[in-house]
Formats: structure tokens, C-alpha cells, sequence
């Protein structure tokens, strides 16, 4: 636990200019969670669990004060895959907030956030296990390695898949009808999860379909909503799919070329390097997907099927997380150290001139296709323009930074290849609150007059 720090002036573009840094790691801080709704912060290292309170309660008002350490878990013995929060809800028990930790040792580890001790620890695993995910609709937890299983909350194993490759299982999301998506290499395979209809424990995992139009190994993976997710792979390509008959519904890739396929509808280029044009990171709204690509961040217009704005610079190194904010704003983080806050901004265009019609259209040639095109154009024609704008720049880490937490008006906590955890906070907002904490003890003590 440090004192907090004012950068000030020194970082005009940084919206937040009082920042905490939080140090006790020996290694790199990969992976940040948030454990419950109020107060509580999971940051994990190479084979280290902290528990940290940033959020106490002061005068009814949350705000980013101490960062005090609460528990140091010890359990792996090497690195750290995956985490995930479970909360118990068991009608007999009060409820409990789990977490749920993955390790290249071949373990998973289930940890009791309110006392710091671990509750149990499963270790038949064949391989590491690379992801986990809970389905709360289900009240069931799945781990993804060389095969799927599913497990309850007393961490039964339920069922399991048979060995489906060495790489493993790298990502998985939920979909609707208790399905599943997980990523094998350049595979998508779905996954139906069935439950015995006689009350009994009795599971089973079913594949469902094998999808195989990605060229390369599928790296990012999210669900936009029960309708629509959407995959991102090594060489740049981006699949919307159906959520319900996992059909292909639009495709950005970086390598079509319509003159070599003249029947394929061209697509937009997401990068055009061929050593930035892996998808590193998506995020969703209803309205659009945001894609971390190389060095750079796209924005994917889901109505529109295409690419409507995009900063393929946007870090000097590729960018490693993004998110999105309210009021159209991301926040992405990279390599190089630095953390960013994007606006997506509508450009205002000039009416366009008149086209000629030329020679042929005065004797009527060409017309039908200019009919058939018409609506086309002007579809383009009243499309908006957008673009991304920087509007803040976060400079505090000194390696990469490997993702972040958005706390809305609270704040911001990174976390970084440098072992260190940062609390971002605006300056001008908490100092407003501890003079207004100031004045309310003045006021109870009685020290406190006011003139008129």
C-alpha cells in the first residue's frame, strides 16, 4: 500500500489525475476480478492470489481510498490460467462469494473471499486448465482443457467430453438452449448441456457442431446477446455468428481480395500488416463489437456488417484489453505501458456535389443498373462517418499493461506486467468528497458555524 500520488498538469490528456499504486506481487499481475458488487478486488500473479479492499464505505459515498490487502492466497505452484467469481446461493447457507482459480499445475482451486482460506482443491485434471466459466442460470461451473467438464457447487464432477486435442479448450461463452461455445484452435465447437429429468445428478455434455471457417487459432470470444456472439482469430478475421443455429451471419477478414473473388462481397481490411492482424481482445454492445486488432482498435457496426471507425495505431505496441465505457467511450491498454480512453465521435460531412449523368444515361443505357444500385447508394450516402478520438492518456506503468477494471465514476484499477496494481481516480471528485467528510464530522463535533 503506497500514498497517493497527484500527476496533475504533468498529464493533460489524463482524466485522472490521483492514482494509488498497490505493490506485494513478485511477478506479473495478469488478471483482475471483481469478487462483488460493493468492495472488492481480485488481482492475480504468477501463482499468487491477493485479495484487495479499494472500495470502503465512507458517508454513504464509494470511493477509491486505502487499498488495503485483506488476504495473500497461496495454493499453485506455477502459473495461474484462469479466475473466475462464484457466488454461493444456497437457501440454508448465507450467501458466499468463491472465487474459482486455474493453474498450469494441473489444479483448480476454490477460495472463500470473506475468511482467505481455501475450500477445496480439485486435481484430476490431464492438463492445464486454460479457462473456467460459470453458468448461473445451470448453478454449474465448466473448466476447459484437453477436454470439458462440468461441475456443481460441492465441485461434483458431473460429466466431461472425451480428450479433444492437446492444445485444449481456450475460451468458452454461454449460449441460449444450455449450450456453449469453446474455442479449440481454429475449431468453434457447440456444446449442449443435459440434465437428468429424474432429479438425479446425472449430466451429460453432447457436441452438438463443429464450425471450422476460421483460417487460424481462435484467440477472443464474446457473447453480444442471446441472439449474437462473435469470434476473433490469429490472422485478423472477425465471424459474427448466430446464437441459436450457429450459422455465420457477417465476416471481417484481412486477407479477401475481390478481384480474386469476384463473387465473394469485398470485405474491409481490419490491418494491413500482416504481423498486427491478430485479434486480440473483443468486447460488445447491442450496437457494436469492439475489436483489439494488433497495434490498433476497431469499431464493428453489427447492423451495418461493417467497420466504422477504427485508429489502427492507437498504442505503439498491440493493445491487450479494451472495454467499453458509457457515453461512446473505450478504454484500451497495451503492451507499451500505456492505458487510453477513446470517444467515438460522428465527423460531420459536406453535402456531396452532383454526379453527371454522362453520355450514355441521355440515350438510357445503363439504367437498370442504375436502379438496381440506387438504393445501395444512397444507403452509403446517409450512412454516417465516424471516428475515434483520444480524449485521455493514462501514463503510470512501466511494462505492459495486461488489463483493467472500469469502476464508472469511481474510478479505474490496472494491472501490469511491472508487478504493480494502479488505482486511477479523479483528483478533482475526491477531493470534493473529503472536504465533504471533513465538514460533516466538523458538523457533528459541533465545531462547525455557519455565517450568513
Amino acid at each position: 500500500k503506497s500514498s497517493v500520488q497527484t500527476i496533475g498538469e504533468e498529464q493533460i490528456q489524463n482524466p485522472y489525475t490521483e492514482l494509488l499504486v498497490l505493490k506485494g506481487h513478485q511477478d506479473i499481475v495478469r488478471f483482475l476480478v471483481q469478487i462483488d458488487d460493493c468492495s472488492r478486488l481480485v488481482p492475480m500473479s504468477y501463482a499468487t492470489v491477493g485479495i484487495f479492499q479499494i472500495l470502503p464505505l465512507v458517508s454513504n459515498v464509494f470511493v477509491f481510498q486505502t487499498g488495503e490487502k485483506l488476504f495473500e492466497l497461496h495454493g499453485h505452484t506455477q502459473k495461474i490460467t484462469a479466475i473466475a467469481p462464484f457466488s454461493s446461493s444456497d437457501a440454508s447457507e448465507e450467501k458466499k462469494h468463491l472465487i474459482l482459480t486455474a493453474s498450469a499445475d494441473r489444479t483448480v482451486i476454490v477460495w472463500d473471499c470473506t475468511t482467505g482460506r481455501q475450500v477445496q482443491k480439485v486435481s484430476c485434471f490431464h492438463s492445464t486448465v486454460k479457462c473456467l466459466t460459470v453458468l448461473q442460470r445451470l448453478d454449474v461451473w465448466l473448466s476447459g482443457g484437453s477436454d470439458l467438464c462440468v461441475w456443481n457447487r460441492k465441485l461434483d464432477l458431473l460429466c466431461k467430453t472425451s480428450h479433444l486435442t492437446d492444445a485444449g479448450i481456450s475460451a468458452l461463452v454461454e449460449l441460449p438452449k444450455n449450450c456453449v461455445a469453446a474455442a479449440v484452435g481454429r475449431e468453434l465447437i457447440i456444446f449442449r448441456l443435459v440434465a437428468s429429468n429424474d432429479g438425479s445428478e446425472d449430466w451429460s455434455v453432447l457436441e452438438v457442431k463443429r464450425l471450422v471457417d476460421h483460417e487460424d487459432n481462435i484467440l477472443s470470444l464474446v457473447s453480444v446477446n442471446d441472439l449474437t456472439f462473435v469470434t476473433g482469430s490469429h490472422v485478423g478475421e472477425l465471424i459474427v455468428w448466430d446464437a441459436l443455429d450457429w450459422t455465420k451471419q457477417a465476416s471481417e477478414c484481412n486477407f479477401w481480395d475481390s478481384s480474386v473473388h469476384p463473387d465473394v462481397q469485398p470485405e474491409i481490411k481490419l490491418s494491413q500488416s500482416p504481423n498486427e492482424t491478430s485479434v486480440q481482445h473483443l468486447t460488445s454492445d447491442e450496437e457494436c463489437v469492439f475489436a483489439a486488432v494488433g497495434k490498433g482498435i476497431y469499431v464493428y457496426n453489427l447492423q451495418m456488417k461493417r467497420v466504422i471507425a477504427c485508429q489502427r495505431t492507437a498504442h505503439d505496441s498491440s493493445v491487450l484489453h479494451i472495454e467499453r465505457l458509457p457515453n461512446r467511450q473505450l478504454i484500451s491498454c497495451s503492451e507499451d505501458g500505456s492505458v487510453r480512453i477513446w470517444e467515438l465521435r460522428e465527423k460531420q460531412q459536406l453535402p456531396a456535389e452532383p454526379v453527371p449523368t454522362g453520355f450514355f444515361n441521355m440515350w438510357g443505357f445503363g439504367r437498370a443498373n442504375k436502379q438496381a444500385n440506387q438504393a445501395a447508394k444512397k444507403m452509403q450516402e446517409n450512412a454516417p462517418v465516424y471516428f475515434l478520438e483520444l480524449v485521455g492518456d493514462l501514463i503510470g506503468h512501466s511494462s505492459a499493461v495486461q488489463m483493467f477494471l472500469y469502476f464508472g465514476e469511481l474510478g479505474l484499477a490496472t494491472c501490469s506486467a511491472d508487478h504493480l496494481i494502479i488505482l486511477w481516480k479523479d483528483g478533482e471528485r475526491e477531493s470534493r468528497l473529503r472536504s465533504l467528510t471533513l465538514f460533516q464530522k466538523l458538523a457533528q463535533n459541533g465545531d462547525l458555524q455557519l455565517k450568513f
